[in-house]
């Protein structure tokens, strides 16, 4: 064996030496590093943290509040503002009823309603304008009655000398004695036979279940009348305009083509609405 075979095993023993060292230092120097810079990281939370309480304010004092009351006078004679509002909501509740069953608005308006529909005109006047015109009429008709109303039972109310009850049996008393003029005495004792009762000697004696719908079927009757009165001329017309157009062959012409416009000229040459205004309200005030 040569020398320079002998030195070939000396030589890769060096080199595994050298080798083991380097990765001994670089484990070394990776392990100081890492150490490091988990010192220096700051800490994480793992979980989400509970939210802190805030702190409750200290609560207030409050008085002694035993002797606290509520009044509603107003310190005066009258009513108060409060007592005052709810009887004037209540009224107004009540008035449509008292409209349309204890004064003559349904005579007014059923009349009304009739001249409309003579003339040929279905919406010419508008219903509101009707029932406007009606309420209205309603109003100066009964003024004598409801100015009773008011001196007898709505002012010593208001000014505190009545309360609610008397000052209704005081209100009743000028509505029954206009309702008692205007109602007919067959209709009347028709109500009181349906429940069986004598008709009384005094007026003052009649309910109102009895009155107010005995005189309602008498308002209703001469509502009719009045409006047949009225419908007359005016189906005559349509009865001479459909005559006239057959006598000259115009069949396929309709007859309220030429009856209405002659319909509307009639009524306005006699100033009809002035003329039927003024029947109604004397049929009130001078029956």
């Amino acid at each position: 064996m040569s020398s320079s075979d002998a030195r070939a095993p000396r030589r890769s023993h060096r080199t595994r030496q050298l080798l083991l060292l380097l990765v001994l230092l670089v484990t070394f120097t990776v392990s100081t590093a890492v150490g490091a810079s988990a010192q220096e990281a700051p800490e994480i939370p793992l979980g989400p943290q509970a939210p802190t309480a805030p702190i409750a304010p200290e609560a207030p004092q409050i008085d002694d509040v035993t002797g606290l009351t509520v009044t509603l006078d107003n310190g005066g004679d009258g009513l108060s503002q409060t007592v005052t509002t709810i009887v004037l909501l209540t009224v107004a509740a009540f008035a449509p009823i008292a409209l349309l069953l204890m004064t003559s608005f349904t005579r007014f308006v059923i009349v009304l309603s009739l001249i409309r529909n003579g003339i040929g005109l279905q919406t010419i006047p508008p219903s509101q304008v009707l029932i406007g015109l009606a309420f209205f009429l309603t109003l100066f008709a009964m003024g004598p009655t409801l100015g009773a109303v008011n001196d007898a039972a709505w002012q010593p109310f208001v000014a505190g000398e009545m309360d609610l009850i008397e000052a209704a049996t005081a209100a009743w008393e000028p509505m029954r004695d206009f309702m008692l003029t205007h109602v007919r005495p067959e209709d009347l004792r028709m109500f009181l036979d349906m429940a069986g009762l004598e008709e009384p000697a005094n007026p003052e004696e009649i309910g109102a279940t009895t009155l107010v719908p005995a005189f309602v079927i008498s308002e209703l009757r001469t509502a009719f009348t009045i409006g047949f009165v009225v419908f007359v001329p005016f189906l005559v017309i349509d009865l001479v305009t459909a005559a006239v157009l057959m006598s000259l062959g115009m069949v396929m012409l309709p007859p309220v083509f030429v009856s209405l416009p002659l319909k509307l000229l009639l009524f306005v040459l006699v100033d009809g609405w002035s003329l039927i205004s003024r029947s109604l309200v004397m049929s009130v005030l001078g029956a």
